[in-house]
Order: C-alpha cells, then structure tokens, then sequence
C-alpha cells in the first residue's frame, strides 16, 4: 500500500497521485510538486489516504513543499503572461498563414516550458512558428494539438440543458459516448437533440446509461402480450425513466401508461 494525496491542476482537471512524505498536507490547501512537465502548482482535493499499487503509476513522485503566498503570485503572474503570450502567438499563426485555433496558453509553474493548445483539421506544420516563439520567449515551447471535446472543456460554457458544461465544471475524465445510449433512452436521434457545444455526443448520455439499462431488464419487451388491471394487451413501448409501459388494450383499443408494477407478462 502507498499513502498518498490527490491533487488537480486545473478545475475540472484529471487527479493524479502525489507522496506527501511527512508534510503537513490537509485537503483544499495547495501543493508545489514535481511532474513528468516539470515543477507544477496544484490543489489536493484528496487527503492522504492509502492505495493499492494498481492505483499509482510508479515511481510515485513526491510533494516538494506546501504552496505558499509567494506560489500562489507566482501562479497569477504566470496567468496574466499567459494571456500575452497567447496574443503573440496569434499573430505568429497569422504571420505564417497556419490553419489552425489557438485555444489556451499555459506557462508551467517554474517558466520552464509554456504549453500552446490549439485544434486543427487535419496535421499542422508549426516547425517554423515553434522557432519563431521560442526565439521571443527564449524557453521550451510545446504546440498541443487537442480535440474538440478539450476544446470544450478548456473554454466552457453552457449546454442544452441550461447550466455550466459538465466538462469545464466537474467533469475529470471523458468517456465514450454511443449513439446507442441514445436509443436505449428513447431520445430524438436528431443530432442537434443530443450533441453538446463539442459537436458530440452529450456526456450526459453516459452518466444515466447504466440506470436504464438496469431498469429495461425489468421491463417487458416491445410486442409482448400482458396482463393489466385494465385488460389484457399489448406492449408498443416503454419509459425506462419513468419505469411505465405504454400497453395497447384490447377491449378498449387505447393506449395507455401503466406502471410497472401493474403489467405482468402473459
């Protein structure tokens, strides 16, 4: 077993695991650590807690030190050169006729690398813009080519639904979404119905997947023949939210939404 802490860059970032050592780490405060990018400033979100080796990626990299004052001004200086740089690096992108969205700009904690992501059609040749920023801000550069899904994440916004999007909100990981989900759900198959501002699928789709296929075992199938207190009938469909069935009666010849405790099949 390892005890570690759960730590997040970003606000709806992925968590990785870090050694606290002997630090008086709590959850909620920040955190300086070392990463595969270099040194980094996060938030612990999980307190020390013990896990299993399949959890970790070994060697588990250590906390360097809790976040002060002086980190945490580093960290919005870091910010307000970020939004700079990413109007330099506009105009490099026109300069060289690059077909290509600049997205976000991130600056590692300790400036020794600054992250470009961008989205694209198609491959990019940036070579030329890569020596042109690194000539202006004279550190490592990195141009990240992310999907739509990440564009989505990184930018916000509010979905269909009205609120904040699950992926810029709270959301760490994605997970694939089908367009059988859809169907499973009864939804409109209309695209616009059921894609998000990514263009995609909508991540909500998944999240209530497992409940209705739980409860469509639990209901009868489409076209079989059932008895209710109404009458005997005919299944021609069913609402896994709401845990009815829609039953055609014989002796009225009218459809009718029963629940399912009512519906026994024949």
């Amino acid at each position: 077993m390892y005890s570690v802490v759960g730590v997040r860059f970003k606000k709806a970032g992925k968590i990785y695991y870090f050694d606290p050592l002997d630090l008086p780490i709590e959850q909620e405060s920040c955190v300086i650590v070392e990463t595969a990018r270099g040194v980094e400033y996060g938030k612990v979100v999980v307190g020390k807690k013990e896990v299993g080796e399949a959890d970790v990626v070994l060697p588990l990299k250590k906390v360097i030190r809790v976040a002060g004052d002086t980190d945490a001004r580093v960290v919005d200086e870091n910010k307000r050169a970020a939004k700079e740089a990413f109007g330099t690096c506009l105009n490099k992108i026109r300069d060289h006729g690059l077909k290509m969205k600049l997205v976000d700009v991130e600056f590692t904690f300790d400036r020794n690398k600054i992250i470009f992501y961008f989205t694209a059609e198609g491959r990019v040749d940036f070579r030329e813009l890569v020596k042109d920023l690194a000539s202006i801000f004279r550190t490592r550069i990195e141009l990240r080519q992310i999907g739509v899904r990440d564009e989505a994440k990184m930018l916000g916004g509010i979905g269909p639904c009205g609120r904040v999007l699950c992926c810029s909100s709270w959301l760490g990981d994605f997970e694939p979404v089908s367009i059988k989900m859809a169907k499973d759900q009864s939804l409109s198959l209309n695209p616009t119905k059921i894609s998000g501002l990514c263009g995609r699928l909508m991540c909500c789709l998944k999240f209530e997947h497992d409940n209705y296929e739980s409860v469509r075992e639990e209901l009868p199938a489409v076209g079989k023949l059932v008895i209710t207190s109404m009458g005997e009938g005919k299944v021609v469909g069913i609402n896994a939210g709401n845990r009815t069935v829609h039953v055609q009666l014989f002796d009225i010849s009218k459809v009718k939404e029963l629940p399912l405790d009512d519906v026994v099949i024949k």
